[in-house]
């Protein structure tokens, strides 16, 4: 797993990238209420504004870690919007993209780094 500042979370399989928001950034939220996410097939680039997440404290978006195309999402968390406090870091990813480039990962933070930045 890799974190960003951002406080999104990917996991990585091969060249497809799982992302959702730390259990932090959920935290911070508080009660999710609504997600928007992007369309399947729907190609991104890095920091583009692709995920809108409001909850009762605050409206946020998630902007894309890479380059690529989004191949699946999650429309258990568009159906359920609380599945996100439940488990963030779990069940309630946000999408999956297949990266056009992996070079950024390094960039990233792993769990020892993030826990550290949060501190």
């Amino acid at each position: 797993m890799k974190y960003t500042e951002e406080h999104e979370w990917l996991d990585a399989d091969g060249d497809v990238i799982t992302v959702g928001i730390t259990v932090h950034a959920a935290e911070q939220l508080g009660d999710v209420v609504f997600v928007e996410l992007p369309e399947v097939g729907q190609t991104v680039s890095k920091d583009d504004e692709i995920v809108v997440i409001e909850s009762v404290k605050a409206a946020s978006d998630i902007m894309a870690p890479l380059d690529g195309e989004i191949v699946e999402i999650n429309d258990a968390i568009v159906d359920d919007p609380a599945k996100v406090n439940d488990d963030p870091e779990g069940e309630a990813w946000f999408f999956k993209i297949k990266a056009s480039d992996l070079a950024p990962m390094d960039d990233y933070m792993d769990v020892a780094t993030y826990k550290a930045f949060i501190g």
